[in-house]
């Protein structure tokens, strides 16, 4: 018994960062907040298109804009 050795380990343990959760929860915000964005641009994007490919054109979409607008 004398060649032996005691080892006492003591574990400890913490939150490596304060406010690390907040943080997470802020990214995740801000990235669906953009995801949104670029839906409603993709959104918007694909309505102009239709609109200028069933009015004719650039200038028959004005037209029918004015003409829905002032209701001429």
């Amino acid at each position: 018994m004398k060649n032996t050795i005691q080892v006492d380990q003591r574990v400890r343990t913490g939150v490596g960062a304060a406010g690390s959760v907040g943080t997470e929860i802020s990214k995740v915000g801000v990235s669906v907040v953009a995801i949104f964005g670029v839906i409603v641009g993709l959104w918007s994007l694909a309505s102009l298109v239709g609109g200028l490919v069933s009015s004719g054109g650039p200038l028959g979409l004005v037209g029918n804009w004015f003409k829905a607008v002032f209701g001429l």
